[in-house]
């Protein structure tokens, strides 16, 4: 070690050094989900041109090898020398951070864009093992290449002439940064869909190169065909309402409807990027909703006497909602990198001014859909108010100097006061809890072993989820609360490990509590605590030397184990973790150092409540059509 501090000391890192340095800085990080980051930032360039009125078509296509090709037929990105760089404009835009055309307020070439604030091009080219620019622009077309890293290789070149307009970007994702990942079809349509909604007569083609696959993405209504899409088999109560306009240089672009379920859902974009924790125009829109709705039922007297102001919550039972903004730069206020809440108090103002005098006039002319929405608020005070009192006649059922001895009997505690490290498993059955109670590692291992399967928490009411003894349990369990009273930091522990038999029970019990956990307990979900644990099918054992032992997980795993063996085996297929001894199961399920996990993340909200509301709701109709769609039943051989 030296004591020099002069200029040595001091690493000086330019442009897409910067990025491989710290890629989670610009995209996140290095996960899938930051892999196909890549794909975002280029497609908000193509999605910028439309935004500009020079582009009505971009294609998408999933390479065999991997790679990722985006078209447009816009413009074509500028191909003359830029006076600071003095490279090409288009080289300076895939190497040089934040160098694009959304800056310089009312001057900048895009008046609202999307992406991460012009450094998306160069931190594609960065994270890429290569990439290759075509653009087509004023009847020619030029050709520029990037080696690892967004290493120039090939400057800006003329190639041959051409009728075509717009700008081709092909890439491959760094095999530094991303070798564990591919890139996913579905994670990539459902983006594309998306996108295709919030920007009504785009067309995005899709091309999966490895499937076959091929997908047209138009939307002519935008976002009132999203609502319909989310909420596709439900009875809608209120029928589709959308408002666009433009307010303070926003423009605002929202739409909802009404159905007959007990859940909200509200999806926030910005610039066309998916607000995900919400911000300044999804609170314009509920305090907007919240105040016209009970300044109108005041003025035409539609309050019964004493009858107090409806909560904001109260009122939105059963709204699906899209609120779209698109504002220019200096409005573009997020909190992160990865632009998961807005914050902004121009958007705010604006939006809450232009949704309320939209919302005034919608009610002034459809009294009765009022009606209806006032008589379900009513409703859902009531049941407020019982929940309340299920809630505290819970508290009261122990006191704070033994709060948790209710659940002696079931609940199998940690003995470490760190609650972050401790983990509670969700064990299916008496006999594999008690395996479970016997293997865990006393000090972080928690055991709640459930009786039988839960009650659908997609149909029923909160009073009934309070009176199910297997959910008031994990509730009382976890510490934290459920719905608006969710407190995150109350919670006990640091991951919720659900372990079920492999077989259709266990599976339905898995979903069962995910669905509890996603509707109740959402925030554990989008902190990455809840986990599927992943107990082997099969044990292999040497019939010559009984110590000799493997796991499977499945058949392919099987022979791999048969082989490694190299001698006569036993094959025994467990058909419940209630067959497994206690130091099996905590070898290959609980033993942090050698078990395998499944994360539940909250990647595509909308598409995840999107299948809970098909495969748990209580439209059979639309989940037999899923079934059949998606399912494939074949005869087995006897």
């Amino acid at each position: 070690m030296t004591n020099q501090y002069d200029s040595s000391s001091i690493q000086v890192i330019e442009n897409l050094e910067a990025v491989r340095k710290r890629p989670g800085m610009y995209i996140g990080s290095v996960s899938n989900k930051g892999m196909h980051h890549l794909i975002w930032e280029i497609l908000d360039n193509a999605v910028d041109e439309y935004l500009a009125g020079f582009c009505n078509k971009i294609t998408v296509t999933l390479n065999k090898n991997n790679s990722i090709t985006i078209t447009d037929n816009g413009r074509g990105i500028p191909i003359d020398k830029h006076p600071k760089t003095k490279k090409s404009t288009a080289e300076t835009i895939f190497t040089v951070l934040h160098a694009g055309g959304k800056f310089g307020g009312e001057n900048s070439a895009y008046k609202v864009s999307g992406g991460l604030h012009g450094v998306g091009a160069s931190v594609t080219n960065a994270l890429s093992e290569w990439m290759e620019v075509y653009i087509n622009k004023d009847g020619k077309r030029y050709e520029l290449k990037f080696g690892k890293g967004g290493v120039t290789k090939k400057k800006l070149t003329f190639i041959k002439n051409t009728k075509l307009s717009g700008t081709e970007v092909k890439f491959k994702p760094d095999s530094d940064f991303f070798s564990k990942w591919k890139f996913d079809t579905n994670i990539i349509e459902n983006r594309l869909r998306e996108v295709s909604f919030l920007n009504s007569r785009l067309t995005i083609e899709y091309n999966d190169l490895i499937t076959g696959k091929q997908e047209v993405f138009y939307s002519k209504k935008g976002l009132t065909d999203y609502i319909d899409f989310l909420d596709k088999g439900k009875t809608i109560l209120i029928e589709d309402n959308e408002y666009k306009g433009r307010k303070d240089k926003v423009e605002i672009n929202a739409a909802f409807h009404f159905n007959n379920s007990s859940n909200e859902r509200i999806l926030s974009f910005a610039n066309n990027i998916k607000t995900a924790l919400g911000g300044s125009h999804e609170t314009a829109f509920k305090n907007a909703l919240t105040k016209t709705f009970n300044d109108y039922c005041k003025k035409q007297k539609l309050f019964k006497a004493k009858e107090k102001n409806f909560e904001g919550s109260e009122i939105r039972e059963g709204i699906t909602a899209i609120v779209s903004v698109k504002i220019p730069e200096f409005y573009l206020q997020f909190e992160g990198q990865t632009k998961e809440k807005l914050s902004s108090v121009e958007v705010k103002k604006a939006t809450e001014s232009f949704i309320s005098e939209r919302l005034n006039f919608w009610m002034t002319e459809n009294r009765k859909d009022v009606e209806v929405l006032l008589m379900r608020a009513r409703k859902v005070r009531e049941a407020k108010i019982a929940a309340q009192k299920a809630k505290d006649l819970i508290k009261k059922s122990f006191s704070k100097k033994d709060k948790l001895k209710p659940l002696s009997s079931k609940l199998t505690l940690a003995t470490s006061k760190e609650r972050i490290d401790c983990e509670l498993f969700l064990v299916e059955g008496d006999s594999a809890g008690g395996s479970a109670k016997l293997g865990r590692d006393r000090k972080t291992q928690a055991i709640l072993p459930l009786r039988g399967k839960v009650v659908n928490t997609e149909r029923a009411s909160i009073s009934q989820i309070l009176e199910n003894e297997e959910l008031s349990t994990i509730i009382r369990a976890i510490g934290s609360g459920i719905g608006e009273d969710f407190n995150l930091e109350k919670a006990n522990y640091g991951k919720i490990i659900i372990m079920t038999d492999a077989d259709t029970d266990g599976a339905h019990i898995q979903s069962l509590l995910l669905t509890f956990f996603f509707n109740y307990m959402y925030e554990l979900v989008e902190a990455g605590r809840i986990f599927i644990a992943m107990p082997p099918l099969f044990k292999i054992q040497s019939k010559t030397d009984k110590k000799n032992i493997l796991y499977a997980w499945n058949e392919r795993d099987v022979e791999k184990a048969k082989d490694k063996i190299n001698s006569k085996v036993e094959i025994q297929r467990y058909k419940g973790l209630g067959e497994m001894n206690y130091d099996q199961l905590w070898e290959t399920t609980m033993n942090p150092k050698t078990r395998n996990l499944i994360k539940v993340d909250n990647e595509n909200v909308a598409d995840i409540g999107k299948i809970i509301d098909t495969l748990m709701g209580s439209d059979s109709s639309i989940r037999k059509e899923w079934i059949n769609n998606n399912v494939v039943f074949e005869e087995a051989d006897e």
